[in-house]
């Protein structure tokens, strides 16, 4: 024995993997605990959607008295009114999604371009959070008491600027009205959902393409257009699912006639309906349902894409 060795404290025998030693034991008590965390989680998945989902899809596809049926689905292609319903409820959404698109990316852009922790946007960002919810008969209202025939804007433009512009206040009641309406909310809905990318952009990138004697629009069109391209899309199309979904605010501005997919599925529920048809409301949710699928699977595919650059 060396002297290194005389006197040296005796080594503690090894621990054997187990439950009190941190061992596999433990690893599946963890996982398991981890996973009981998400009850709650799947309990609220299971009765706001999966449940809802299942009844929507069973009554679409059966009458009322429970017998199978495709005649309900069949009305989705058939019925005049409902393929107008759903094409003016599509085409209403592309443009909504990509004036709030525009409208908002610039308004992000601008927001991104000051300080990070600046009050102002702060406040800008507090502000959309409030305004992207902000719908239904209060947005509605607010929009007849700004452009009504009596409304703020009209009687300045025309008392005041003697300014016929907003006379026909018809316009509110179209196509062109509900746009300017979803607009209001589509814009900081955007500004929330991109702006993570636009903060994600880094000043190095730039500096690099500069070194290597790129300009400004050379970086745009081959650098950060390219990684701002997935994210732009991905808030694209989350924009067509919130205007293509929206209700309340058509609802209370429309008082005649239903123009939309959402408001023809109202319809079918509240007034009565023709004996052998009570479950068309129902086919119908189910074509929104498959459209906002399809929407939100290629939503992701391009959100998997972007995450890389935001993180």
């Amino acid at each position: 024995m060396t002297d290194s060795t005389v006197g040296a404290p005796a080594q503690p025998p090894a621990q054997t993997a187990g439950l009190a030693s941190g061992g596999a034991g433990s690893r599946r008590f963890r996982g398991a605990r981890n996973y009981l965390a998400l009850i709650p989680f799947h309990l609220y998945l299971a009765v706001f959607l999966i449940l809802p989902t299942l009844i929507v899809a069973i009554g679409a596809l059966t009458t009322a008295d429970g017998t199978p049926t495709l005649d309900n689905v069949t009305v989705l292609f058939t019925d005049p009114t409902v393929v107008d319903a759903f094409v003016y409820s599509i085409q209403l959404s592309i443009a909504t999604a990509i004036a709030g698109a525009v409208l908002g990316g610039l308004l992000a852009w601008a927001v991104a371009r000051g300080k990070p922790n600046g009050l102002l946007r702060q406040f800008v960002i507090a502000a959309s959070g409030v305004l992207a919810q902000f719908g239904g008969v209060m947005l509605a209202f607010a929009f007849l008491a700004a452009f009504g025939f009596n409304g703020l804007v009209t009687i300045f433009l025309r008392d005041t600027l003697h300014l016929d512009l907003l006379t026909d206040a018809t316009w509110i009641y179209g196509f062109a009205g509900l746009v300017v309406v979803y607009t209001y909310f589509q814009i900081p809905l955007m500004l929330i959902v991109f702006l993570p990318s636009l903060d994600g952009l880094r000043q190095e990138w730039y500096d690099a393409s500069a070194s290597l004697g790129g300009s400004s629009g050379s970086f745009w069109r081959h650098v950060g257009g390219p990684i701002l391209a997935p994210s732009f899309l991905g808030a694209l199309l989350l924009l067509f699912t919130n205007a293509f979904s929206a209700y309340a605010t058509a609802a209370a501005l429309i008082s005649q006639g239903s123009p939309l997919a959402t408001l023809q599925i109202g319809a079918s529920l509240q007034s009565e309906v023709v004996i052998g048809r009570e479950n068309v409301g129902k086919a119908l949710a189910l074509g929104m349902i498959v459209i906002v699928s399809v929407v939100m699977v290629i939503y992701a595919l391009i959100q998997r894409r972007a995450s890389r650059w935001v993180r």
